[in-house]
């Protein structure tokens, strides 16, 4: 598969906007801040065909970018408690359409900051793909920022917190180094066929 020719196709600010899928996707989840516009950019090998801001909170929209055989879909970030009530409501509104809609969704990468212990909105979002059979993986994002022995402490506290959702594939990932990025495409790869 090649992962270099998507091209980013629109973006979709309220549930009502959403078009239909004709095309199997890929979806990223995570909180406002995690990293997953430069996830995407990593896994695309662009270097900002999704924008990267330094101001959590930035994407209010779902993203769509195609490739040749599939979709990928930036989901805005949850989280964020700059966000006022309405916007918050606005999206929850927004993620539950696209989940609950029949689209053709083969994987979610939900990603976490590897430096924290999963958050209550992570476990909610796991715990709401776990419950309605969404096939997801966890992307443990920043790796680079911990040291060998804390990503080693770390990964084991995250995996273990996760063990009741069955076998999970975690795969620790660094935007700035590359970590995790083959691991990531293959299971994608995986998920398409």
């Amino acid at each position: 598969m090649r992962f270099d020719n998507a091209v980013f196709e629109t973006s979709f600010g309220v549930a009502s906007q959403l078009k239909k899928s004709d095309l199997p996707e890929i979806a990223f989840s995570g909180k406002s801040n995690v990293g997953k516009s430069s996830l995407l950019n990593k896994i695309l090998g662009r270097k900002n065909i999704a924008r990267v801001s330094s101001m959590p909170g930035k994407t209010v929209t779902i993203n769509f970018f195609k490739l040749d055989s599939c979709r990928f879909v930036d989901l805005p970030g949850y989280g964020y408690a700059k966000v006022s009530h309405s916007e918050k409501l606005r999206w929850a509104e927004l993620m539950e359409t696209y989940f609950s809609s029949g689209r053709d969704i083969r994987l979610v990468v939900q990603l976490i900051d590897m430096r924290h212990k999963p958050s209550e909105q992570d476990l909610d979002m796991i715990e709401y793909m776990n419950a309605n059979r969404i096939p997801f993986i966890v992307a443990l994002t920043k790796c680079d920022k911990l040291n060998k022995t804390e990503r080693i402490n770390q990964l084991e506290s995250i995996c273990s917190a996760l063990t009741k959702y069955g076998n999970i594939s975690v795969v620790p990932f660094s935007a700035l180094k590359g970590d995790g990025t083959d691991e990531l495409r293959s299971l994608i790869e995986k998920a398409l066929n």
